[in-house]
């Protein structure tokens, strides 16, 4: 039995128990109120009494990748250089082991140091404080430098300089440098996009930054614990693209060699999948380093092939040709008689590039010669406004579904706007002008059977959350029919076997097909024709029995071969590639001859 004595001291040990859990309690829900429940009330108190702060929480861009998931652009974290003046010009001034005597560093010895990490001149470094401190005595902020590398910034750090800090950017890189820069474009040094890709896709790279507040001290201490998260950072998305990396570098070698060897003013490759038109490659020389914009002129950092238009030549004759076999103007067996030099319907001048009497053309036979008058004279059976509609539905006048930044629509007047020259003109490709991808996008067309796919450069957006938007397009629109589009492709196949650079263009087990195309250049300051100047043009693509990539080869204003023949070696290379990149499947027949006269 437990007597009264012994029960009081447990009693009052439970008593005092009891009250100490109450107390902790008590503490454990008014830290949970401060900290937790109340927090934002107490951080704008704080605020209220001068005694909190703020820091950005930074976001990293979005990266672009190709089609293989291969890094094209990221982001990295770069520093800015920044002084308190006031105290960099009095130097340091350190006391010795024994105690006795000082040694001491002046500005001019610290800012030799500091340049030597940054690469800078030592006097301009020393010229940032002096002159700031000459300007304001008390002034306590300059920029040494901007956007220096994490090494750099690793080694300044490591110089102990107290009145040196290093507040963090957002840097972009570009591993491959001028591989696809046409495409991608660039980011300024404030991270704001401002061409190409990195521009009309930002909605998906772009980055929000967040925001930490946190209490400190007087003394500018941060008090432990006092962070709070007030706007959490996102990261950009990841933008997958159609390109492939390694084949938009070879292209962008193989275009570089040509340039040069033909003495032309720029050129470009590019490579479309026909069955989707997925554009794999648009490779251009001379191109921009993403890396340093700066060093390439400034009509040289986008992308012309989408912005500037020029007259496609004899490669309009196999549009002419496959709208007038789909309207039923004109059969495949059709002939039509030709001299190398006509007078047409209201005084219009028709010429040939060669001299030649008058032939019985077929219609194979005028592609294959590429007989200005002999398509005129096909084009001459189809009405003007059938003729423009056509040229429409093939995607001509209009810019493609890939909206590049400055992406031109081209120029195709309306009939009410044609002559009797420019009806025949527009017939072999010129009195209007076309961007290179609306001509790939027209051949593709053909190659894919009569339905136009949408050309595409970017496969889809990855968000940062794992959110996967698809934007390549996957409807087609049917232009021609199946069998109008077959017939055109055997008559290309013809200019590819009978035409004069059959032997430079042939791939060895497959079948190909293309046209070529010389158009005159337009002064763009008098409108009239550049003397002795051409954009030359050769479009195909390949296996011609079961098409699967277009190549087109554009040269501006070649010199050493100033004709479409120019292109011939780039193309032959190009599209052997691109068939051996994909492992593409040789044909197991032979191109079947058609006959050049009726």
């Amino acid at each position: 039995m437990t007597t009264t004595l012994s029960r009081s001291p447990r009693r009052r040990t439970v008593v005092v128990l009891s009250i100490v859990l109450i107390v902790l309690v008590a503490f454990v829900v008014r830290l949970i109120d401060i900290q937790v429940v109340n927090a934002r009330e107490h951080v704008d108190d704080s605020l209220a009494m001068g005694l909190q702060n703020s820091r950005v929480e930074y976001a990293s861009r979005g990266s672009i990748v190709d089609e293989h998931g291969v890094t094209l652009a990221s982001s990295v974290h770069r520093y800015d250089v920044q002084a308190d003046p006031m105290l960099a010009a009095q130097g340091l001034t350190a006391r010795n082991a024994d105690g006795t005597t000082t040694t001491t560093r002046t500005w001019t010895d610290i800012a030799a140091q500091i340049a030597g990490i940054l690469g800078q001149d030592p006097a301009a470094v020393e010229k940032v404080v002096t002159d700031a401190v000459a300007a304001d005595p008390g002034s306590r902020y300059a920029i040494i430098a901007k956007n220096v590398s994490t090494e750099q910034y690793r080694a300044l750090a490591e110089l102990g300089l107290p009145f040196l800090v290093f507040p963090p950017q957002a840097g972009r890189v570009y591993p491959d440098g001028a591989v696809g820069g046409n495409l991608l474009g660039f980011v300024g040094s404030d991270g704001q996009p401002l061409a190409g890709l990195e521009l009309t896709d930002d909605d998906c790279l772009s980055s929000q930054n967040g925001k930490v507040v946190f209490q400190q001290g007087r003394d500018g201490v941060v008090l432990p614990g006092t962070e709070v998260q007030t706007e959490p950072a996102v990261d950009g998305g990841t933008l997958k693209l159609t390109i492939d990396r390694d084949l938009q570098w070879y292209m962008g070698q193989l275009i570089a060699e040509q340039v040069q060897n033909t003495g032309s003013l720029r050129g470009a490759i590019t490579v479309v999948e026909a069955k989707t038109g997925k554009v794999r490659a648009v490779a251009e020389y001379p191109t921009v380093d993403p890396n340093d914009p700066t060093a390439t002129p400034v009509d040289e950092r986008g992308s012309w092939t989408f912005t500037d238009p020029n007259e496609p030549g004899s490669t309009f004759k196999a549009i002419t040709a496959a709208i007038g076999l789909d309207s039923g103007a004109f059969r495949a067996d059709t002939t039509v008689s030709a001299a190398s030099s006509e007078t047409l319907r209201g005084g219009a001048r028709v010429t040939d590039a060669f001299a030649h009497g008058t032939n019985q053309y077929t219609l194979t036979g005028v592609l294959i010669d590429s007989s200005n008058v002999g398509i005129s004279k096909f084009a001459d059976m189809i009405p003007a406004q059938t003729r423009y509609d056509y040229l429409r539905k093939f995607g001509i006048g209009s810019s493609t579904a890939i909206g590049f930044q400055g992406e031109s629509e081209g120029i195709l007047h309306p009939v009410a706007d044609w002559g009797d020259q420019t009806f025949y003109n527009t017939a072999f490709g010129q009195g209007l002008a076309v961007t290179v991808p609306q001509l790939v996008g027209a051949y593709q067309t053909i190659a894919n059977g009569g339905v136009r796919m949408p050309l595409s450069l970017v496969e889809s957006c990855t968000a940062a959350d794992g959110t996967v938007t698809d934007v390549a397009p996957t409807d087609g629109q049917r232009v021609i029919s199946a069998e109008s589009a077959a017939t055109v492709t055997r008559m290309l196949e013809n200019v590819a076997t009978q035409g004069t650079l059959a032997t430079q263009v042939a791939v060895p087990g497959y079948r190909v097909a293309i046209k070529t195309g010389t158009g005159e250049k337009t002064d763009r300051n008098t409108g009239a024709y550049k003397p002795d100047a051409y954009f030359t043009t050769m479009i195909g693509f390949a296996p011609a029995d079961d098409p699967q990539y277009i190549v087109s080869v554009n040269l501006d204003e070649p010199r050493t071969v100033k004709s479409s023949a120019a292109t011939a070696p780039a193309f032959q290379k190009a599209l052997t590639q691109v068939l051996k990149n994909y492992r593409v499947i040789p044909s197991g027949t032979t191109t079947p001859e058609l006959p050049k006269f009726g």
